[in-house]
């Protein structure tokens, strides 16, 4: 419709024009546009005089059922039954490509997102970042972008040390309990020792102690490749069951990653440059650290290595942005991480646009708030109190065997996604159970349900699919429904500009509802008009499976 209105405006006026067309309210139009008002100034007329000629030009290119004026120059515009009729079967042929743009056509893009600690277990934020990651890379991808997923998180650190230490204290009592700990106790265990480990660091002093020499003692491990250590063979054991027990989460949710990016791999890039970057006057010593200072950027000052020598979780960042840089030459790169470290990552970019201006500029970094429970308290991994991952599934499969009987996991990973993905990327979330899994109101399961409900209308027709004709008239439901599918395509790219998959949510949830209204008024299976009617259905099913489908959201044909 844009480049209709953008063609009769340079026949007529002789200028280009970006044209931006809205949906307002049906009673208006199918869409308006105030192109005239946006001309006034450049053509010195009267924005009414412009839109009426080029309200009649559009009125003869039989693109448009209806063209008014409104107010001081706006356009209301109706598009034609074989205009949507025309969507319609773009639709159902789609093989769920409708909606696809090339905004992202050829670009390289790496998506970094849960970012979860080795020796620590997942909890409720990777999940929620995990989620949101996975959508935003599915735009990306549904727009042409060849999209590399990766994941980021610490092997080495003082977290590390704190584990390590109440590990290595544990098995002097109980020396064979690495080969005794299940597979599903592993994780729970380095968990429990990183709380043990925490608490000895802030109340004794001589166990700080060893803990920082341990610490150290990590490093000198990938600094020697050492592998074949007492010491060594625990570190390297543990470390692998973290990984196992991440790539059996996300199994189960339905994401992956193609890479993760340890610590100990980017803290040597990362050091080395900083000590690097230190000679050239970007960053500067300071009382034996080495720090950037941030104040004239109007930001702060942050140390990038610490007094002891070893990079802080600064320099592995500025290693990490080096390796995948390295590793992919990236158009973009987004980080996605909790708001807690919005002012800590400029510090990071900006030190790093200091000598390598592309990678700061390509990098985009998204924060969230926070995942609580409805009524719940603060929560805290250092505390061993927080809410893990595994948590949330349970609760909500509990919550769904209460509703519908069952603890399947796709309407479970649909109540969780949902759930996530409809609110806005910033804010703190609280996840309601109960809520989540209704098969009534703006929820996930409601939207699968919604799926195989029409499914299953499509399965009672017995009529033989024909060729739709090119001349149609809908009636005022068919038609409501049609030009609704066809908005997908607008806020499927809305949503990819602006890398917000609540976009989607809202226009998916609105979907189910006109259709609804549809079906309440429009008898399907062995009515007269059954033919266009089912390929409505069909083309609604395409729609909302592919937007489903891009949530990361499973699609049940049956609930």
């Amino acid at each position: 419709m844009e480049e209709v209105i953008k063609t009769k405006v340079h026949e007529l006026f002789n200028t280009e024009v970006d044209v931006k067309l809205t949906r307002p309210d049906p009673q208006f139009g199918d869409y308006a546009t105030n192109v005239a008002m946006q001309l006034a100034k450049p053509l010195g007329k009267n924005p009414r005089e412009i839109a009426e000629e080029l309200a009649a030009k559009l009125r003869a290119s039989g693109e448009f059922s209806d063209v008014t004026i409104a107010g001081p120059g706006f356009i209301n515009l109706r598009v034609t039954d074989s205009t949507l009729t025309t969507e319609l079967a773009a639709m159902i042929d789609s093989s769920g490509t409708y909606g696809m743009s090339n905004l992202y056509e050829n670009k390289v893009v790496v998506t970094e997102y849960s970012d979860p600690n080795p020796f620590k277990v997942l909890h409720v934020g990777h999940f929620y970042t995990s989620v949101i990651g996975d959508a935003i890379s599915n735009l990306i991808e549904h727009a042409g972008g060849e999209v590399h997923r990766v994941n980021f998180g610490g092997d080495v650190g003082l977290h590390v040390g704190k584990t390590m230490w109440a590990i290595m204290k544990d098995l002097e009592l109980s020396p064979g309990k690495l080969d005794e700990l299940g597979e599903h106790e592993r994780s729970e265990w380095m968990a429990q020792c990183y709380v043990v480990g925490t608490n000895a660091y802030e109340d004794d002093e001589t166990a700080k102690q060893e803990i920082i020499a341990l610490n150290k003692k990590v490093y000198q491990l990938h600094t020697d490749n050492d592998h074949e250590s007492e010491f060594a063979k625990v570190y390297w054991q543990c470390r692998q069951w973290s990984y196992d027990y991440f790539d059996a989460f996300y199994a189960r949710i339905g994401t992956k990653f193609e890479k993760y990016y340890p610590e100990s791999e980017t803290a040597p890039v990362g050091l080395k440059t900083v000590l690097e970057q230190r000679e050239k006057g970007v960053y500067k010593d300071s009382n034996g650290a080495v720090i950037f200072e941030g104040e004239p950027y109007g930001l702060h000052t942050r140390v990038f290595v610490n007094n002891e020598g070893l990079p802080t979780y600064e320099a592995k960042d500025v290693g990490l942005s080096i390796k995948k840089w390295d590793d992919y030459h990236f158009d973009e790169s987004v980080i996605i991480t909790g708001n807690d470290i919005t002012e800590y990552m400029k510090v990071v970019l900006k030190s790093i646009e200091q000598f390598k201006p592309e990678l700061s500029s390509r990098t985009k970094h998204f924060t969230h708030g926070n995942v609580k429970l409805a009524g719940g308290t603060k929560m805290s991994s250092r505390k061993g109190n927080f809410l893990r991952a595994v948590d949330v599934l349970s609760i909500a499969a509990d919550e769904n065997e209460a509703v519908q009987g069952n603890r399947d996991d796709a309407p479970v990973l649909g109540a969780i996604k949902y759930a996530f993905l409809k609110n806005r990327i910033g804010a703190d979330i609280i996840f309601e159970p109960k809520e989540s899994v209704s098969l009534q109101g703006n929820s996930g399961p409601y939207l699968q349900y919604a799926l195989a409900r029409a499914n299953s209308i499509i399965q009672k027709s017995s009529e033989e699919l024909a060729v739709l004709p090119g001349t149609i008239e809908y009636d005022q439901y068919e038609r409501s429904l049609l030009f609704k599918l066809t908005e997908y395509k607008d806020v499927v790219e809305q949503a990819t500009q602006e890398l917000a998959p609540h976009l989607v949510c809202t226009y998916l949830y609105e979907l189910a509802q006109t259709f609804n209204r549809f079906y309440e008024k429009s008898h399907v299976v062995g009515d007269e008009r059954e033919n266009i009617r089912i390929q409505l259905v069909k083309a609604y099913v395409a729609v909302l499976r592919s937007g489903l489908t891009m949530l990361g959201i499973p699609t049940p044909d049956r609930m």
